[in-house]
């Protein structure tokens, strides 16, 4: 409350200073007329009181500065007529500055805590900016007098930007500007008007000043990275074999050697394994094929939904993982060797390594070894399973999302007991299908909820589903050790501090996965990791001529993300020299295909509430769909959180079939900044799923009707009628 009210006597003082300059006429004081006019008389005040004249002309400045009045120009023009280049130089130089952080102070009281709760994300995102480079920036704009400099004091004063740091810079920043327009005024009446001040030759001198400092960064940068290569400098070939080198074939290196060999560079692509990587062969092909088994199996034993009789779904549990690898190897050719050396690619096939920033050592799976020297190198190693380090887990045998397609292919019966170690995204899919297809499913999750990242009600409708399903859910469970008790495998988990003890046939282990950090180089290069191999916004590593991409860089582990991440490492490794492009992680969509599907893109409910950003929700309850009631599957809802007040779309959260096709509509209109109504004002096919998405902007626009205005409408038919 006394926050407000300081504020409240802020504003009114500031409004007052204002006011009071137009409503009495002070602004006639502050033309270039009556400054010649009253030169004679500035000259006999500086000659009988020169001091009391300086406080005076000071304080004027700051005031003038501070309230970002207009007349700023002619004051400083005032400054070298009155006191000369040298005297009015100085005055001029800390009056501005103090009147400039004056505002700078008054903006960052006034105004930031209102703009921090309507754009809460791009101001923190405006911050991270500021933070690294904020000072380089605004000694920028002060070179160049073209950008006005109350508009810098009030905008810089929303960010966190230091006081000191803002003082500083602007004092050194608005020097050459103020030197100019100083000596101008020591010049006062050889003026006839401001625009003589600033010719096209003086502006254009300015424009080169403010470029000064790119250049002064450009070759700072120059610096740094010869810094970097010097230990390397004389290993640096004076040619390179490639244009591009990039290591793992995933997503993220399949798209980066496709890029490069679309542009015409010479590229080689580098796999130890198997093409196509985790998605490929472990990962989103064989457990979507997985899920769309089990829910054939779901869909038979509740034939009653569609007006059939329920069945018993005979299968064979062998032929089942035979479809799922028969489906990898009719997807395989599309990231298969072949392919890829008829776009242009040189394929290897061997364990890559490091040995210096631009030479790639290559052990090949055939025997030998082979070197390359390329001008840049993408690293897109991918990333792994994480194997908690629980006591007697070899002992009793596990498997991972990675190597279960294999290990359960040799089983001739689903597993009779299965504990699932997870609840993310991975393990509750798995644990779903397995459930589907007849498992005693048991899924061991250490957080309070299964799919920590989502909004609560996801999280216990998506319990739910797989409860319905038969998945023993255990939440709040931590898992302590496994034993081999007479044969038996033993799952011994804390919950409420007791122990409890789960027995199981097969147990999956899926809490996660890590990026892939050793074994290639990066150790012997000195390449910082912290989980992931470290990367500024260009997607570079330390040296500048080698990349990440993918789930080695994060911060996202997805197929998608890894695909889009590859094309800026590919284009600015190839062209950085000319332009780079910094990595666009603003709208992101995932999705968890377990039945029903969960789709999100932007923010939650709950991420909105610890980012302190202020929303709306409006929900469309997909059990209203026509469509998804004649496919008996009306259930789930679209959620959508928009600014109050707006319908710009902050996130989306979608439950229901299909949901992660339905997310690509809000996808396309957050990348391109269209609205609810835009999504409203579209013709979706009926009856589609699809019309969810209008629906939810329908529901929308009813809680924005202005009530008003149809008041008044109503009036008018009622007239209309007689």
């Amino acid at each position: 409350m006394v926050v407000n009210l300081r504020k409240i006597l802020l504003l009114i003082a500031v409004l007052l200073g204002i006011a009071a300059f137009f409503v009495f006429g002070l602004d006639r004081y502050f033309s270039l007329d009556f400054l010649k006019q009253s030169q004679s008389r500035f000259a006999e005040l500086r000659a009988q009181q020169p001091l009391a004249l300086a406080a005076g002309y000071f304080l004027v400045y700051v005031a003038v500065t501070a309230l970002s009045l207009p007349g700023a120009t002619i004051v400083t023009l005032a400054g070298g007529a009155i006191f000369g280049l040298g005297w009015g130089l100085l005055i001029v130089s800390f009056a501005s500055s103090i009147g400039a952080t004056l505002a700078f102070l008054t903006a960052r009281f006034l105004l930031r805590d209102s703009v921090q709760a309507r754009f809460g994300q791009r101001l923190a995102d405006m911050d991270k900016g500021i933070q690294k480079d904020g000072a380089f920036y605004l000694f920028t704009l002060r070179l160049i007098p073209v950008v006005p400099f109350f508009v810098i004091n009030l905008l810089m004063g929303l960010t966190k930007m230091k006081t000191w740091t803002f003082y500083w810079v602007s004092q050194l920043g608005m020097l050459a500007g103020t030197a100019v327009y100083v000596n101008a005024g020591t010049q006062l009446g050889q003026l006839t008007s401001l625009k003589g001040i600033l010719s096209p030759g003086l502006l254009g001198s300015f424009v080169l000043l403010g470029l000064f400092p790119l250049i002064a960064r450009k070759v700072v940068e120059a610096v740094q990275k010869r810094k970097v290569y010097a230990k390397w400098a004389s290993v640096r070939p004076a040619q390179f074999d490639r244009n591009l080198v990039v290591i793992g074939a995933g997503a993220g290196g399949l798209v980066s050697a496709y890029i490069a060999a679309a542009v015409k560079a010479k590229v080689t692509l580098i796999e130890a394994h198997k093409m196509g990587g985790d998605c490929l062969n472990y990962g989103c092909v064989p457990s979507k094929a997985l899920i769309r088994s089990a829910k054939l199996a779901h869909q038979m034993r509740h034939a009653s939904n569609y007006g059939l009789s329920d069945a018993t779904p005979s299968f064979s549990f062998k032929a089942v993982m035979q479809r799922i690898h028969d489906v990898i190897a009719a997807i395989e050719p599309h990231d298969s060797v072949e392919r890829y050396s008829g776009l242009g690619v040189e394929v290897l096939q061997g364990y890559a390594k490091l040995v210096n920033p631009w030479t790639v050592e290559i052990a090949l799976n055939g025997g030998g070894t082979q070197r390359l020297t390329a001008r840049s190198i993408v690293i897109a190693a991918g990333a792994r399973p994480f194997v908690p380090p629980l006591p007697g887990l070899d002992e009793v045998g596990y498997v991972t999302s990675d190597t279960l397609w294999d290990e359960f292919s040799k089983l001739d019966e689903v597993p009779k007991r299965l504990v699932v170690l997870g609840g993310g995204p991975i393990g509750c899919e798995l644990a779903q299908s397995f459930a589907r297809l007849g498992s005693q499913v048991t899924q061991v999750e250490m957080a309070p909820r299964i799919m920590i990242r989502e909004d609560d009600e996801v999280s216990a409708l998506a319990q739910a589903s797989l409860e319905a399903d038969g998945v023993v859910v255990q939440t709040g469970h931590k898992a302590l050790r496994c034993e081999l008790v007479k044969g038996e495998k033993i799952l011994v988990v804390e919950h409420g501090g007791a122990e409890k003890r789960i027995a199981f046939d097969q147990l999956i282990c899926a809490v996660g996965r890590v990026a892939r950090l050793q074994g290639y180089g990066l150790e012997e290069l000195g390449i910082p990791t912290n989980r992931t191999v470290e990367t500024n916004e260009y997607l570079q590593t330390v040296y500048p001529n080698i990349y990440a991409a993918g789930d080695v860089a994060g911060p996202y582990q997805f197929t998608h993300v890894a695909a889009h991440q590859a094309w800026y490492a590919a284009v600015n490794a190839l062209f950085g020299d000319f332009r780079k492009f910094k990595a666009d992680y603003s709208v992101i969509p995932w999705a968890t295909f377990i039945d029903p599907e969960v789709a999100r893109v932007g923010l939650n409910e709950q991420e909105a509430k610890e980012k302190n950003i202020p929303y709306e929700v409006t929900r469309y309850g997909i059990d209203d769909l026509d469509r998804a009631i004649a496919d008996s599957e009306a259930h789930g809802f679209v959620k959508v959180l928009t600014v109050p007040g707006k319908d710009r779309i902050l996130g989306v959260t979608l439950v229901g079939t299909h949901a992660g096709d339905l997310l690509a509509e809000y996808v396309l209109a957050m990348k391109h900044g269209l609205g609810l109504n835009k999504i409203l004002g579209t013709i979706h096919t009926y009856p589609t799923l699809a019309e969810a998405n209008k629906y939810a902007a329908g529901e929308w626009k009813r809680a924005h009707a202005p009530q008003q205005l149809l008041a008044w409408v109503k009036k008018f038919h009622d007239w209309r009628r007689g």
